[in-house]
């Protein structure tokens, strides 16, 4: 099972591209998640890369702001690539299923 709910705090407001072959939109944006157990008087928090497709990304560009509170539900996804310098990259983010 491939399941993922997160809670934190827009970084930035979301980012709003087109794919090319079907014009499908896809929202990107990172959220801040507090670390449930860090040392007293210390906050610590982890950024979340988080992509959202078509209607659940439209949804998000009308209405996520920067600093917004929200929660996310949806499924890790890994994926790689290599640069033009022939050096891999590889990348884990939330594909963001349902968001609040």
């Amino acid at each position: 099972m491939n399941k993922v709910i997160l809670m934190g705090r827009l970084t930035k407001d979301p980012e709003t591209r087109y794919t090319q072959t079907s014009n499908t939109q896809v929202t990107g944006f990172t959220l801040a998640v507090n670390r449930r157990f860090a040392k007293e008087g210390e906050t610590k928090a982890d950024f979340i890369n988080i992509v959202a497709w078509s209607k659940t990304a439209e949804f998000v560009s009308k209405y996520f702001k920067k600093g917004q509170q929200v929660a996310v539900a949806g499924r890790i996804q890994t994926r790689n690539y290599e640069d033009d310098n022939g050096q891999k990259h590889y990348i884990t983010e939330v594909i963001a299923e349902e968001v609040y």
